[in-house]
């Protein structure tokens, strides 16, 4: 296993990353991206083990609803790469057992995959989306054929593959891309089937990062993202070699949907997941922004609050169900149930901006214009920020001033925008999610039910 240090020393491997228009030489000392490894890196001391032959727990498969239970929110509190890397691994183990039998050498390489990257503790950040170009037009169809990740050679030993993944959280603090394609593929797109490990520091390998980080001195004005933060890579492939041994898919067109799915319900577990909790900090920052402002009596502003009630309720319920009607695979692991994993995710995010809505309107437009905390202690002004700050009695100006700090850091500043597409987005969208919960529902019996109720015996086919 490796140590937090140990893990920020890896970083310096030669891995070509840029941000905001330079090349970056370090990361550990870069000022946005050096916080974000050391995010990364604490989880790496939270699970250390020095035993011989030790390896990481929260990297472990669940193998039963309790475990899978238990281990939720386990990962809610690592970091968003070692989330990912934990994705990825199960959705490693869920495409090799949908493989096995069928591409028995392809599983074959995903297993032992999996096995070295547990055993050496790496991390893994997931390539799935790819540019896409004219989204009207399919793969092989694209002006540009480098639209979609694609294979452009290939011998005995390896494939090269060209293109690029985009939004990929964390890329540039991982070892491991992990690339996948972002959909079906059809006969005549081959190329465009490609599963494969790609170490960051591979020859052609070059990473763009974006950032939702502050750049204010005082970090208090920002007291979540001024230690959570984790930019977005545009990961460009230019002609890159990968060996046999890492390569899970190289032209069998009819199961590249095989890995898009397996890593679309990982993704969409840890998605649900973390709104679920997200949720439940909404309420928490309606109820104590109503609180301190002495509107909590107000008709309005209950039945507000009480909408975001039954919408965190329904999050938590979507996410409990996945778990307790999870799939055990014969492998002995267990994936959650696919249904409400999909119906909970959607919800979630289809709502999200409507309860962040309410969030503001109770809190007021203080949430953007609060002083900041240097203006509270600055012998001249603090003195009226402390009065004009002020809300209902007992609440304390510095306390309001901190909430509302706080509800703009997440929800109406940068990572609130960020916040607001991720949540969308992440797992392939809500067209995605309606997709597959169509797929999973049990539309007969639900036929059935209205027939019967409609009194009517036999329907034409």
């Amino acid at each position: 296993m490796q140590t937090a240090s140990e893990y920020l020393k890896s970083l310096d491997d030669g891995r070509q990353t840029y941000f905001e228009g330079s090349k970056v030489t370090s990361i550990p000392d870069h000022p946005v991206m050096g916080t974000a490894a050391e995010w990364v890196s604490t989880s790496y001391d939270t699970y250390y083990d020095p035993a011989e032959g030790a390896t990481s727990p929260i990297l472990e498969p669940p193998r039963s609803a309790d475990e899978l239970r238990e281990r939720i929110p386990q990962l809610r509190r690592v970091d968003i790469v070692t989330r990912t890397t934990f994705g990825s691994l199960m959705a490693m183990l869920t495409a090799a057992a949908r493989l096995q039998g069928v591409e028995a050498a392809r599983s074959d390489n995903v297993l032992a995959y999996r096995e070295s990257a547990v055993v050496g503790d790496i991390r893994i950040t997931e390539c799935i989306t790819d540019a896409k170009g004219d989204r009207s037009l399919a793969p092989k169809d694209q002006p540009d054929p480098d639209a979609y990740v694609r294979m452009v050679d290939r011998d005995d030993s390896g494939i090269v593959i060209r293109g690029a993944k985009l939004h990929i959280t964390g890329a540039s603090f991982g070892h491991d891309l992990m690339v996948m394609p972002t959909k079906r593929m059809k006969t005549g797109e081959e190329d465009y089937s490609v599963a494969c490990a790609v170490p960051v520091n591979t020859s052609g390998v070059k990473i763009i990062n974006s950032s939702y980080a502050p750049r204010s001195a005082d970090t208090r004005h920002f007291p979540v993202t001024s230690r959570e933060h984790m930019p977005d890579g545009f990961v460009i492939f230019d002609d890159v070699y990968v060996p046999n041994e890492r390569v899970f898919l190289a032209g069998e067109g009819r199961y590249a949907a095989v890995f898009a799915h397996s890593l679309g319900l990982w993704e969409r577990i840890g998605g649900t997941s973390a709104m679920a909790e997200q949720a439940d900090l909404l309420v928490g920052f309606a109820h104590l922004a109503a609180d301190a402002n002495g509107t909590l009596r107000y008709s309005h502003v209950k039945e507000k609050i009480a909408e975001m009630v039954i919408h965190a309720s329904l999050i938590r319920a979507g996410l409990e169900a996945a778990i307790l009607h999870c799939v055990e695979t014969p492998e002995g692991f267990v994936h959650p149930n696919e249904l409400y994993t999909n119906a909970a995710k959607y919800h979630g995010a289809a709502n999200y901006n409507l309860m962040v809505r309410h969030v503001h309107d109770i809190a007021g437009g203080v949430v953007l214009t609060a002083p900041t905390i240097g203006d509270l202690e600055n012998e001249e002004t603090g003195v009226f920020v402390s009065k004009y700050m002020q809300g209902r009695k007992g609440v304390e100006a510095e306390h309001r001033l901190r909430l509302m700090h706080a509800i703009r850091d997440l929800t109406a500043d940068s990572h609130g925008g960020w916040h607001s597409v991720t949540n969308v987005q992440s797992g392939g969208g809500l067209y995605a999610q309606r997709i597959v919960s169509s797929n999973h529902y049990d539309l007969e019996r639900a036929r059935e039910l209205a027939l019967e109720a409609a009194g009517i015996t036999e329907w034409a086919s």
